[in-house]
């Protein structure tokens, strides 16, 4: 059975085209993905994302479980509201899924994991957990809605009064707070400035129609992907799994090596990895001739084959971009097998759009 957010009701009277997306009746577009995908890189847009998973953790020893399970390392986070990217490994080093997690206290942390990864994200932490005495709690009460654009933040403000108004808006990048009744975090996944909050799912609508009172744009998830894709952010299931490590997909700067002594689950496997360098490599692709880059097309390189793992027609540089992945070391030009043809495509180093902005390659 199709599971449905708490706004799925305003989805449907606003007109929006509902998709499946990991086992939950989503919005792709209201009408065009192509408009709101402008509207969030020129002013704001706002994305239904309580299919996302809340998970909350509890215990004395909550801190320690988290430096075992995660690659990356919550010692970094020394105040409540500080947050961090990081992937959850398997014993082989490859990802079980990529998430956020913040301090709330020195005993309670929030994650917030993928909808499609769900039940195995949950069952994994849940048996990682019982030797720490730390609760896991899924906070299936709580709904989150994505404000991104760079006019997201004061129209999100201006919904609060006073003094929780500035508390919100002197939040900084990936850092959070809890003010007017809602976990507000300045992360999100388009590439630009914004929050990501999450309140009681009965409460969820209400903010959802004083946000577009504000002038924030409904979004679907079609123009979210093209997005995160511009801002070169990866897909779990398309760019990451668990047979893909963190090595090969981009994401080393988010591996703590240090300290030394840091057993977390995965960290032998990497260690070899890295001492051996890694077989493959992700990198961006620029399409140079007509056509569209998607995901699982051959991709032809000197050193070997490859593929692309993520790929769309890019509607800040009206051209296609992909993520791809490739024999380590491709550089300059390859071809990538469309319908039949090798289409020349460009080695890049992503992201292809930041603050808003085209990055010159």
């Amino acid at each position: 059975m199709t599971n449905k957010t708490p706004l799925h009701d305003l989805h449907l009277q606003a007109g929006a085209r509902m998709v499946d997306f990991g086992g939950w009746e989503m919005p792709i577009h209201y009408g065009s993905q192509l408009e709101e995908h402008h509207a969030v890189r020129g002013a704001s847009g706002m994305f239904d994302v309580s299919h996302m998973t809340v998970v909350d953790l509890a215990g004395e020893r909550s801190g320690e479980f988290l430096r075992h399970l995660l690659a990356n390392d919550v010692a970094k986070l020394k105040v409540p509201g500080a947050a961090l990217y990081t992937c959850m490994l398997n014993e082989r080093g490859g990802v079980i899924d990529d998430l956020i997690v913040y301090r709330r206290a020195a005993d309670r942390y929030r994650m917030v994991v993928n909808a499609a990864t769900r039940a195995k994200d949950l069952a994994w932490i849940t048996g990682q957990a019982e030797p720490f005495s730390a609760s896991v709690a899924e906070r299936a009460d709580l709904a989150m809605v994505a404000v991104q654009g760079p006019q997201a933040r004061a129209q999100f403000a201006s919904l609060l009064d006073g003094s929780e108004r500035e508390r919100v808006l002197a939040v900084k990048r990936f850092a959070a707070v809890e003010a007017g009744g809602a976990f507000v975090a300045r992360t999100g996944y388009t590439g630009e400035d914004g929050f990501e909050v999450v309140v009681p799912g009965a409460e969820v609508a209400g903010w959802w129609r004083r946000l577009a009172a504000a002038g924030v744009r409904p979004c679907g998830l079609g123009a979210r992907d093209t997005l995160r894709l511009e801002a070169g952010m990866n897909l779990y299931g398309q760019d990451l799994d668990e047979d893909t490590t963190p090595l090969e997909s981009g994401l080393s700067w988010t591996i703590a090596w240090d300290p030394p002594e840091r057993d977390f689950i995965g960290r032998a496997a990497l260690e070899r990895e890295r001492e051996r360098g890694p077989a493959r490599a992700q990198v961006g692709l620029t399409l140079e001739d007509r056509g569209v880059l998607r995901h699982g097309q051959d991709v032809y390189c000197e050193r070997g084959q490859g593929v692309v793992t993520s790929g769309s027609f890019s509607p800040t540089l009206s051209r296609s971009i992909a993520l791809a992945r490739v024999p380590s070391g491709t550089a300059g030009r390859v071809e990538v097998e469309i319908r039949g043809k090798r289409l020349a495509a460009r080695v890049v180093a992503p992201p292809w759009v930041k603050g808003g902005k085209p990055v010159e390659h």
